[in-house]
């Protein structure tokens, strides 16, 4: 089969690509590097096709587009706090760029799309877990814009018939997430300031809780998403199911590393949700997700990965 992943020198994208050149498919990579690193493909980099380009680009995608059975459309600008200042790069990126993809996929005949959507669209509800039946409310520039990333795949699958399924991803983590922005993953950033024997900042007073979810359990469950018949139309949870605060995970990486955190507490930030954790009950059902790889046992994987890179 003939895959095109967007974004797929970043973090999700890069681990997506690899897997799937396991399996022994062909793929293309549509980036702009603007996030991503080409470093992050070097293992397949002479077995896939490399275009260096942007999803605001039409010719670029109608390009990446042509012969690809499937569509992982995983490219966008992904910070909450980043979509907070600069809404209008936001939704440049994360609704016209997707709007493209959506109008490129259609006119080159793909099989199926599946977009990385985000548990942002939920908002900061109360109820918990997070179920897909639960009116969207976001509370960010980057919430609102993935629900119109969904709203449009699924307005392309009634209107046009183009296969489309929306994975609400509940913060993913693990190896190759880049630590090098003040806007990058929480994981991220603690696990490098407790290697490099810094303090880890900490937004709030830690009790807040995220469905963390290694980034091997979103590989698979992406591929699931490409391969699975009937299931068009869909917007599924893509989490643990499980919640973990920011104190519990200091606490793990302490034991990792050997010494105490000294975490800096701060004000929360801007568009920050208290809580979050989702219901997987859908995604089991409909393509038979379950998560592979537990929390404590991606926390180590990770910690071990950003060890051997220092």
């Amino acid at each position: 089969m003939r895959y095109l992943v967007t974004g797929g020198a970043g973090f999700i994208g890069s681990n997506t690509v690899d897997e799937l050149v396991r399996r022994g498919h062909s793929v293309t990579v549509l980036d702009d590097l603007s996030a991503g690193k080409e470093a992050n493909l070097a293992g397949v980099r002479e077995r896939i096709t490399f275009i260096q380009g942007t999803i605001t680009d039409r010719e670029a995608i109608e390009k990446a587009c042509r012969g690809a059975d499937y569509v992982l459309h995983l490219a966008a600008r992904t910070s909450v706090p980043r979509s907070v200042k600069q809404p209008l790069e936001t939704n440049q990126i994360n609704v016209d760029g997707t709007l493209n993809v959506l109008v490129a996929a259609r006119d080159a005949g793909v099989r199926r799309v599946v977009f990385a959507s985000s548990s942002s669209v939920y908002g900061d509800t109360p109820t918990l877990p997070k179920h897909e039946g639960m009116p969207p409310a976001p509370i960010s520039p980057y919430g609102v814009s993935k629900l119109v990333g969904e709203l449009y795949g699924g307005v392309f699958h009634r209107t046009y018939g183009l296969d489309f399924v929306a994975l609400r991803y509940f913060n993913v983590f693990g190896p190759r997430q880049d630590p090098g922005s003040p806007y990058s993953g929480v994981l991220s950033l603690f696990i490098t300031a407790m290697r490099d024997g810094g303090q880890p900042s900490v937004f709030g007073d830690g009790e807040q809780s995220r469905d963390f979810t290694f980034i091997q359990n979103v590989v698979i469950a992406n591929l699931q998403a490409c391969e699975t018949p009937g299931i068009a139309g869909r917007v599924v949870n893509l989490g643990t199911g499980g919640r973990y605060t920011l104190n519990y995970t200091l606490r793990l990486l302490e034991e990792f590393a050997g010494r105490p955190a000294k975490p800096k507490y701060d004000a929360p930030r801007e568009g920050d949700i208290r809580d979050s954790q989702a219901d997987i009950s859908l995604a089991t059902q409909t393509f038979g997700y379950k998560p592979h790889v537990n929390f404590e046992e991606g926390l180590r994987r990770t910690w071990d990965w950003y060890c051997s890179q220092h």
